[in-house]
């Protein structure tokens, strides 16, 4: 997992819009943050150190809400707009519906607006809002006590617009006029007893609201955090697994090259030099060697057309892989002038085309390095199907080499992890003066 993704941290209020394209311009002395996309408001864990941004989802869970929080506003609303309307009287009952009247319009238009927008770290609007709620509510309550039961609505929106030690102030001072206004109408024991009791409720109703609350957005903020992390880490592995891919078929491409065209090629230049050295000695000679290059150009052609198709092999078309094998023993008898045999042993039977490429392949390669370097009198290929695997065979009696000295070139290698990607093995045996035994076993 990336160990540079920022996490998000504790959101500063409950309820807070986040901006599609970034945070707005600081109109003050900001902190550093993070990348300039889709992401969330965090504060920081510490004096000093910057506020990271993780990328997040438009809004968060308690914006959704925001609607039904709404409707909550109005229930409570309605509720205690009735019960001023039928228990106050007179002019107590005009101030209190005059007040919770202003009310409406104050919420609609300065408070919610602030809620549902992004935090731009400034508090100003929050506390002008509140300040003026308070007010309204202090009057409306003064006026009618039953305007009392209006703080469980008013409680929710301080947390909703500051963070939780500083919502807690006009929290409290809500409940605590609430309560006054309790114990003023009623100027008794069981009247103080009450307002305390009320009192005391309201705040730890509070306290405790704002804690689960703060919770479910912590959750979520954390969980946007791994999100965004197990996104990036799919990404990595894709860019990842694509990059291996690429290298996976630029690595198929250059040993299909070089087991086909470029040895292709090898052989078409030594044909045309022994062709040019006996062209007027043994015209006849000159001519066969042309007519084997030219044959070997045209299988070539093919084979580059079939590359760039990305098709069946062309070796294997038409015939079987002894067909081809056979064909490949016959052209290197006539081009390097030796005895080059081909035979098969046990019981022919169908192969997959991957093992069937494979061992050409192979029997191209081992060629191909006999024709370069063994200097060799004959060269014999013997293809064997054993019980559960099949066996190529390659062996020349040329000039040979120290397998402890010469560890082979491309051709070598390529053989190796060709025949290694189908499951099997490759054993190369061979000494100074008595030629090279190259031997393939592959599932089959």
């Amino acid at each position: 997992m990336p160990d540079d993704v920022p996490m998000a941290r504790q959101p500063r209020r409950l309820t807070v819009g986040v901006w599609p394209e970034g945070p707005p311009e600081p109109t003050g002395p900001t902190e550093p943050h993070g990348p300039t996309e889709p992401h969330g408001p965090t504060a920081p864990s510490g004096p000093g150190e910057p506020a990271p941004w993780v990328p997040l989802p438009t809004i968060t869970p308690w914006l959704t809400g925001l609607r039904s929080w709404d409707k909550f506003y109005a229930a409570v609303f309605a509720a205690v707009v009735a019960l001023t309307a039928a228990t106050a009287t007179g002019t107590s009952r005009v101030v209190a519906l005059a007040a919770l009247a202003a009310m409406l319009p104050w919420y609609l238009l300065v408070g919610r607006p602030h809620i549902a927008g992004p935090d731009t770290g400034s508090d100003r609007r929050a506390y002008l809002y509140l300040a003026g709620l308070v007010l309204l509510f202090g009057l409306a309550v003064w006026k009618s006590t039953g305007v009392w039961f209006l703080a469980f609505a008013l409680c929710p929106q301080c947390f909703h617009l500051l963070r939780a030690r500083a919502a807690m102030v006009p929290a409290v001072i809500l409940n605590l006029i609430g309560a006054a206004s309790v114990a003023y109408s009623e100027p008794n024991h069981y009247g103080y007893a009450q307002a305390a009791a009320l009192a005391v409720f309201g705040i730890v109703f509070s306290w405790v609201y704002s804690g689960f609350v703060l919770g479910v957005i912590e959750q979520w903020i954390a969980q946007a955090g791994l999100n965004f992390q197990l996104d990036q880490t799919r990404a990595e592995l894709a860019e990842v697994s694509r990059e291996a891919g690429v290298l996976a078929e630029r690595q198929r491409l250059a040993g299909e090259i070089h087991d086909t065209l470029a040895q292709g090629f090898s052989s078409i230049l030594m044909l045309i030099q022994a062709a040019d050295a006996q062209l007027e000695a043994a015209p006849s000679t000159a001519r066969t060697q042309l007519e084997l290059a030219a044959q070997t150009a045209r299988e070539n052609l093919a084979e580059a057309r079939m590359l760039v198709g990305g098709l069946a092999q062309a070796q294997l078309e038409p015939g079987t892989l002894e067909d081809a094998l056979r064909r490949i023993a016959a052209r290197a008898g006539h081009e390097l002038g030796l005895r080059a045999t081909f035979e098969t042993t046990g019981a022919v039977r169908q192969l997959a085309a991957g093992t069937k490429v494979v061992l050409l392949r192979t029997g191209q390669e081992a060629i191909a390095n006999v024709r370069k370097h063994a200097a060799a009198g004959s060269v014999a290929i013997r293809l064997t199907y054993a019980e559960a695997v099949v066996r190529l065979d390659v062996t020349d009696d040329g000039v040979g080499f120290d397998p402890e000295v010469v560890n082979g070139g491309y051709g070598l290698r390529g053989m190796r992890v060709r025949v290694a990607e189908a499951g099997g093995q490759v054993q190369v045996t061979s000494r100074p003066g008595q030629g090279t035994s190259v031997l393939v076993e592959v599932p089959g």
